[in-house]
């Protein structure tokens, strides 16, 4: 579907900006998602759901979708107005970081959670969060993960070259201060950082599938260094911007097995 005709579906109360940057890199999750899907009719619980963009995509599709995130988008009268009309239940949520976030849902009730974007704003604990997920996902269900490559090119130049120079690492203070965002990237990760992240949590958590990938932003080729970043970067997996991961979990028999050390964190 062209972006035109999906932003139809919106109308003048979304995000349009937004939307246009981010429409590709949903169409391309669903593409690779959809490859390995089992699921005809999935119950979807799409975390940080944000104007709905995302949700509608698979509603379109004819899945079940309960789009979860913060009042701040969730309660604008507009965006209720594009659930009802795609049959997407809200679930505004108050504290993600605890273990009662999703309450409202029954055990075992979702077959697929989207996690897209998400995972590189989190600045609290999430153990908590990992419990209510776990809770709700069915076994055989799925975790659907997108987050950028901390080895992107591109993003590991501009970091060596703030250590070196004794501006420190991660996000800078220039933009903790100036860029106008709910979150900021706190934390990029690596494939391998990963894989060993869901392996900590629980043994019932299996990495099914995960990847390199480019989900493309539309402004990522809006200039010559983008474009020429993507000719680099495809041939050469790990330089990619994004990763992609498909997280199963298999059976529920040892539940989130981390326990935060509340002392140690005093």
């Amino acid at each position: 579907m062209l972006l035109s005709e999906f932003s139809e579906y919106f109308g003048e109360s979304t995000d349009s900006f937004y939307l246009e940057r981010h429409y590709p890199r949903f169409l391309a999750t669903r593409k690779l998602a959809y490859e390995t899907w089992k699921w005809e009719r999935a119950n979807i619980l799409d975390v940080g759901a944000h104007w709905l963009h995302q949700s509608v995509l698979y509603s379109l599709d004819g899945h079940h979708v309960t789009a979860a995130d913060l009042a701040v988008t969730l309660g604008d009268p507009a965006v209720e107005e594009i659930a009802a009309n795609n049959g997407i239940e809200l679930l505004v949520l108050e504290d993600l970081s605890s273990e009662t976030v999703f309450d409202d849902l029954d055990d075992n009730s979702m077959d697929v959670v989207l996690f897209c974007e998400i995972l590189e704003h989190i600045t609290f604990n999430p153990v908590g969060m990992w419990k209510a997920i776990y809770r709700v996902l069915r076994p055989g269900g799925r975790i659907i993960l997108t987050t950028p490559n901390f080895y992107a090119l591109g993003r590991l130049p501009r970091q060596t070259a703030r250590i070196l120079t004794g501006w420190g690492g991660g996000i800078s203070v220039s933009d903790i201060l100036n860029v106008p965002t709910y979150a900021p990237h706190w934390k990029e990760f690596s494939r391998k950082e990963l894989k060993s992240y869901f392996e900590a949590l629980s043994p019932d958590f299996s990495v099914a599938r995960s990847r390199y990938s480019s989900l493309t932003f539309n402004s990522t080729l809006a200039t010559w260094k983008g474009r020429l970043a993507q000719a680099v970067c495809y041939p050469i997996a790990m330089l990619r911007a994004e990763i992609y991961m498909e997280v199963d979990l298999s059976q529920k028999s040892t539940g989130i097995s981390v326990h935060p050390d509340l002392q140690r964190a005093s």
